[in-house]
């Protein structure tokens, strides 16, 4: 009885062992399974290769450095820049120019520069600056850019006239040079026009270094700007026109800022010879055509004084006592 226990006990033992061994086989082979399964790679996966970054092209903005405005995108590799060169740069200077001095449907940058004037209570009336986009540095800073891109900016000269806030109130005191011309005031039209254009330049500052434009300062001789009709040359013939007679007022200032000994920008003879000025001594202009301009090059600033009479007109050239005897000969 007492073997018969033990055997028993024997077998429960040794079934108790076999279990626990199959339990951590299982264990085992399954830990086992869940490593293989990380191992192996996922079925159905798509691996795509990674493709290489694209090219970006080159591109330049050039840009307003007033208000920070893009002006122009040039894309260099679509205008020819490696494949023809000296195609591009001729583009690129090309619109340069248009951009500087304007084409028939938009305006330029450069401006000529609109004199300031004395009103007849001694305060200044502003003009405006002077304003020069460079068009050579343009397209050599477009052109450096090309290669690899970036911003470029406009380079833009602004230049406000050439005297001091205190000089106006002096400048009145001596006479450097004067001229005076005559004319016939029963001839309405002719009269009016001479008055009109002397008044466009009477008390006008030409500050050192200014370059005055006759055109530019009296503006438009037209009938909207009170300009009437009146005998002027025009292909060596006497016509009817609009604004008849201003070249006198040219042709007089003239010849008073030519005793000074400015610098001359722009000057034209008429066609014809003129009875109000000794031949060769004319200086006529056109709104939108011949126009007569000089640089103050006297290293001191300028007044041009208009006194328009009954048949005389008579124009000087002014300063300050203490810049008389600076004046540059």
């Amino acid at each position: 009885m007492v073997k018969q226990r033990w055997a028993i006990s024997v077998l429960l033992i040794g079934s108790l062992l076999g279990l626990a061994g199959c339990n951590e086989k299982v264990t085992t082979n399954t830990a086992d399974h869940e490593k293989e399964k990380v191992k192996q790679p996922v079925k159905n996966s798509q691996v795509q290769p990674q493709k290489e970054e694209e090219k970006k092209p080159v591109v330049v903005n050039v840009i307003d450095p007033n208000n920070k405005s893009l002006v122009k995108t040039f894309l260099p590799e679509e205008l020819g820049f490696a494949s023809n060169p000296e195609g591009y740069k001729q583009a690129i200077e090309q619109w340069a120019k248009d951009l500087a001095r304007g084409t028939a449907q938009t305006a330029g940058y450069d401006q000529r520069m609109i004199p300031d004037k004395i009103d007849a209570n001694g305060q200044i009336i502003k003009g405006k600056p002077l304003i020069i986009l460079d068009e050579t540095e343009l397209v050599n800073r477009v052109m450096t850019a090309s290669s690899e891109g970036g911003d470029v900016e406009l380079p833009i000269t602004i230049t406000a006239s050439g005297y001091k806030p205190e000089d106006p109130a002096h400048l009145n005191e001596a006479v450097l040079g004067s001229f005076s011309t005559y004319f016939d005031s029963g001839v309405i039209g002719r009269s009016k026009n001479i008055e009109l254009s002397a008044i466009g330049i009477n008390n006008v500052i030409v500050g050192t270094g200014d370059i005055f434009s006759f055109n530019t300062t009296v503006g438009p001789s037209d009938a909207a700007h009170g300009y009437q009709p009146a005998k002027e040359i025009v292909n060596k013939k006497l016509v009817m026109g609009i604004g008849g007679g201003i070249c006198q007022t040219s042709s007089t200032l003239f010849n008073a800022v030519d005793q000074v000994g400015v610098s001359y920008v722009e000057k034209h003879h008429h066609s014809l010879s003129v009875g109000y000025v000794p031949q060769g001594r004319d200086a006529t202009v056109s709104y939108g055509g011949p126009d007569f301009r000089f640089q103050n090059t006297t290293g001191v600033p300028l007044l041009i004084k208009a006194i328009y009479a009954k048949g005389k007109l008579t124009v000087e050239i002014r300063t300050s006592a203490a810049y008389k005897s600076l004046i540059k000969k």
